[in-house]
């Protein structure tokens, strides 16, 4: 691990730094013992640019006491915090670009820009599902 932070933007999620984007797609979280409940992030660079312009690959993981850790394939909350995390710390500047989901077969992207102080996150999406509920 390079370096830790708690990074609050919505559940409160502790972001670990590691030292590459290989690292990040091994990790293999091990349940037992089980914490409380808890949202961790793990964040590293890759080298290389990694694909297609990629900065960051990211992955985020809920525990439960109760439940089974799942991961999350792109999340907003996560990939905000991170990026006021590591872009006051020096880690990375913005605008960048953040991949998520890529260990599960996913291929979330996740564009990070900043303006006036502000961090802004974007990106685009597939809708799966569409309906409406009538009362």
């Amino acid at each position: 691990m390079v370096d830790a932070a708690w990074v609050d933007n919505g559940p409160g999620w502790l972001g670990l730094l590691l030292a590459d984007a290989d690292r990040v797609l091994a990790c293999a979280p091990d349940a037992s013992p089980r914490p409380e409940r808890g949202f961790y992030g793990i964040v590293a660079p890759h080298r290389s640019g990694g694909p297609e312009g990629v900065a960051l690959e990211v992955r985020a993981f809920v525990f439960d006491a109760d439940a089974p850790v799942w991961e999350d394939p792109v999340t907003g909350s996560l990939n905000a915090s991170l990026a006021q995390w590591l872009t006051e710390s020096g880690h990375i500047a913005a605008p960048y670009l953040a991949r998520q989901g890529t260990a599960m077969g996913r291929d979330g992207r996740v564009s990070v820009t900043a303006d006036a102080g502000a961090i802004w996150i974007g990106g685009l999406t597939h809708v799966a599902v569409r309906g409406s509920i009538e009362a």
